[in-house]
């Protein structure tokens, strides 16, 4: 068996359509789908990273990172969507890659969406508890600091961790991460509901700041709109808008979450491209809507703290009373946020797991609930314990680069299916290939080159850990080799 071999897309077509209690429950609707990507979506980026990006990187430039992120996941979204129209089966771009690309390339991937998924769960988790200790002070209740924030701190000049005095665990932060996983192994349509309930109430919060924000706007704070480049590459700028596009990438990575609901949506088919796309433009708006809304109110250098919106209408007396709403936003929507990307990372393993290359458990479905529990325990609790001891700034830059990568080898297997197999039914067809395709791997691959690079160190290294895993044990136990003799593309199907 070669490392090139890829999967049967008529086995993969026939997974996706089999019954059974093995197999995941066929629940979600198209609107269930858009909320998922709307849940996943708004959360991280308006309540966490926009202040993150304006004051380290773009300044009040990061509408323009926004922007830039968008072009791309909107490249990225039509080479998805068209994946899912054909393989409408649980795995996301593991999946599409193990049926263009190869095993090799399909294991890199789902290793690879780990830093995705898992950390980018921790680090909404990390977020999310910033809001939660400043609602409770807002309530007169105040939380010891020794169990509301994280003992490491990322220490970017000298390139270690520091010490937090005083810090031991952000058990919030844990406890929440851990309340998602409960609830993702209790079913997915119980899921879908809290999420919508979620999504109503975040994004009418979001509705108020935007909209009585603007009546307190400063535009002295929006001068310079591209703050003056400091002469360290990444560091406001244009360059500083680029590199806070790349930070602010992780904010958009609901629409690929939403694809690895496939094997659990009514009519795939139909339905994911509207839920990947849809959620994507409706969140952009908002994005660029509350990102000039923050920088007007407060200026940009301000911003890079854990709850910068909360923070800038602090700075405004009479929107004194929308911080309380903001901060249940916030609390409601960060945590809408993490389930969607605990969801994703359970269906990856569980797909990874049904082709032998993860440990059997790990596809074990739970006969009540139709869940892949194991996985959802297993990466639920490995995620809680990651957001209770890491700092938020070391795991939303893993997050991105991770989300780029995956990002990349989709496009790329959109130009690889079309030419092996131009003949298979697309019930949605990514305009302008290879145009479309190749530009989005340029900008994703742009945006992966302005991350500093010791996060292109911290890839290396997480990505050889995983080829040590794949030779050792995940080759060896593929299940590839027994579904047809005269594997590929050609000849399998």
């Amino acid at each position: 068996m070669g490392l090139g071999d890829t999967k049967s897309i008529s086995v993969l077509q026939a997974e996706a359509t089999t019954e059974g209690t093995r197999s995941l429950k066929r629940v979600l609707t198209a609107t269930n789908l858009v909320m998922l990507g709307i849940g996943a979506i708004i959360g991280a980026g308006i309540f966490v990273l926009t202040g993150q990006a304006a004051a380290s990187n773009a300044g009040n430039g990061v509408v323009f990172s926004f922007t830039f992120a968008f072009v791309g996941c909107l490249l990225a979204g039509l080479c998805y969507a068209e994946f899912a129209s054909i393989v409408p089966i649980a795995g996301s771009a593991y999946t599409y890659a193990y049926a263009t690309l190869g095993e090799l390339v399909a294991w890199i991937i789902g290793w690879d969406l780990m830093l995705e998924y898992l950390f980018g769960a921790s680090t909404v988790g990390v977020g999310w508890s910033g809001y939660f200790n400043d609602l409770m002070r807002e309530t007169g209740v105040h939380l010891p600091a020794a169990f509301t924030q994280a003992p490491l701190a990322w220490n970017e000049a000298a390139a270690h961790f520091d010490r937090v005095p005083g810090g031991i665990v952000n058990l919030p932060a844990f406890l929440l991460v851990m309340f998602v996983t409960t609830l993702l192994v209790i079913g997915i349509k119980e899921s879908a509901r809290f999420n919508n309930v979620i999504v109503f109430v975040k994004v009418a919060i979001v509705l108020l700041v935007i909209g009585f924000g603007f009546m307190y706007v400063n535009p002295a704070n929006w001068h310079p709109f591209i703050a003056k480049n400091t002469g360290e590459f990444g560091h406001f700028g244009w360059s500083g808008v680029a590199r806070g596009a790349a930070v602010v990438f992780f904010a958009y990575i609901g629409f690929d979450a939403v694809s690895t609901a496939a094997q659990e949506a009514k009519n795939p088919q139909r339905d994911l491209p509207i839920g990947m796309l849809g959620s994507l433009v409706i969140c952009t708006v908002l994005y660029v809507l509350m990102s000039l809304v923050l920088t007007g109110l407060a200026p940009y250098r301000q911003l890079g703290v854990p709850h910068p919106v909360a923070y800038a209408l602090e700075q405004i007396p009479q929107l004194a009373w929308l911080r309380m709403f903001t901060n249940i936003g916030a609390i409601a929507g960060l945590a809408s946020v993490v389930l969607v990307m605990l969801l994703g990372q359970s269906r990856v393993f569980y797909s990874m797991a049904r082709d032998g290359l993860l440990p059997a458990a790990f596809g074990r479905v739970h006969p009540r609930f139709r869940t892949p529990y194991v996985t959802t325990i297993v990466t639920g609790t490995a995620a809680a314990v990651i957001s209770a001891i890491f700092p938020i700034g070391i795991l939303g830059e893993l997050v991105s680069i991770g989300t780029l990568l995956a990002f990349v080898l989709v496009c790329a297997g959109v130009i690889v299916l079309r030419v092996r197999r131009p003949d298979l039914p697309r019930p949605f067809r990514t305009p302008f290939v290879p145009v479309v395709p190749i530009l989005g791997i340029l900008i994703c691959l742009g945006l992966m080159a302005s991350l500093p690079g010791r996060t292109w160190i911290r890839l290396i290294i997480w990505m050889a850990i995983g080829l040590v895993v794949y030779f050792l044990y995940s080759r060896s136990h593929s299940k590839l080799r027994d579904e047809v003799p005269a594997i590929g593309l050609a000849a399998a199907d």
